[in-house]
């Protein structure tokens, strides 16, 4: 994990490009995100990305929910299912979006009754159509207000998000800052980051945090390329920048995905790796429920898998 104030050769006098060999550094732990199917076959595809994925024993899996709740039911039934059928440990996705706070509290209740202990509490984003953020009037506001009110409901371990490069909807840096603090302070054990592809934007980040008095982990989060065009439109939208030596990697390979897949599969383990010889030794990836390329980073960076014990039905 990396938590804040960690010390990192790479901003105190390693010199640029001397990572260590990989057999010098310990394999990471990883985690992995999925997205809950919307039909039958992309829940076909789904679970082929769990079964892929669930040998190389991640800490948790998590589940995310759509926009305004919109994904509520499949979630769960996706998170209880992975906790009914496999060896992994999910987390689900909760938001504040479009729900009362009793509403919210039976979810957080069904989940704890089911045997999930880990929640992600986001603030979500707003409906689809809708121009900008509205707690709804009964619900609870925020991120901080739902992690206050998880730990009122039971001892879940909490996972809130980060942003590196500042959330778009946030007034000031400090501000979102601010806010980290406040989810944390209300119980949050630990933050996941939204992903990033210039490291020193991550590290710069934990020096801010360490200097405002946070000391939890914050997970990096690891977003493979699979299609650099649509990962650079949807950057724009959560405000993630792009570097631009990483759309010369992938120049002219629009049409070629299996040359796509190895330069992905490169810069996502050259960001781990750099990562590591900063003191960071967890990462979350954001699958998007394609699990091969994942698979093969993790194999890059000495994740080797190892045969499920899988929960009786």
């Amino acid at each position: 994990m990396a938590h804040a104030g960690t010390p990192r050769p790479w901003l105190t006098g390693a010199r640029p490009g001397a990572l260590p060999a990989p057999a010098e550094l310990p394999p990471p732990q990883l985690s992995f995100e999925f997205f809950p199917p919307r039909t039958e076959a992309l829940e076909a595809q789904l679970w082929t990305c769990i079964r892929r994925l669930e040998p190389l024993r991640p800490r948790f899996v998590s589940v995310t929910y759509g926009a305004g709740g919109s994904t509520q039911a499949r979630t769960h039934a996706t998170v209880t299912r992975i906790l009914r059928e496999t060896s992994l440990t999910p987390a689900a996705h909760l938001t504040c979006v479009g729900a009362p706070r009793e509403e919210v509290d039976a979810v957080a209740r069904a989940y704890w009754e089911a045997g999930v202990r880990h929640i992600v509490a986001l603030r979500g984003d707003p409906p689809a159509g809708a121009a900008r953020y509205e707690p709804h009037p009964q619900g609870y506001a925020y991120a901080a207000d739902l992690v206050a009110g998880l730990r009122r409901i039971a001892p879940f371990e909490i996972s809130v998000a980060a942003y590196p490069e500042t959330h778009p909807a946030a007034l000031s840096p400090e501000h979102d800052l601010d806010n980290l603090k406040r989810k944390l302070d209300a119980g949050a054990s630990r933050a996941i980051t939204q992903y990033f592809f210039d490291t020193d934007l991550y590290l710069r980040f934990l020096d801010r945090c360490a200097a405002a008095g946070i000391s939890v982990p914050i997970v990096p989060g690891i977003l493979p390329v699979t299609n650099f065009a649509q990962v650079r439109k949807f950057s724009a939208m959560c405000g993630a920048s792009v570097p631009e030596w990483m759309g010369r990697l992938f120049e002219g390979l629009d049409e070629d995905a299996e040359t796509r897949r190895m330069v992905a599969a490169v810069v996502a383990a050259e960001q781990v790796r750099l990562l590591q010889a900063n003191g960071v030794g967890e990462f979350h990836f954001y699958t998007l429920n394609r699990p091969d390329l994942t698979y093969a980073i993790a194999h890059i960076l000495g994740v080797r898998a190892r045969q499920p014990e899988t929960n009786p039905a």
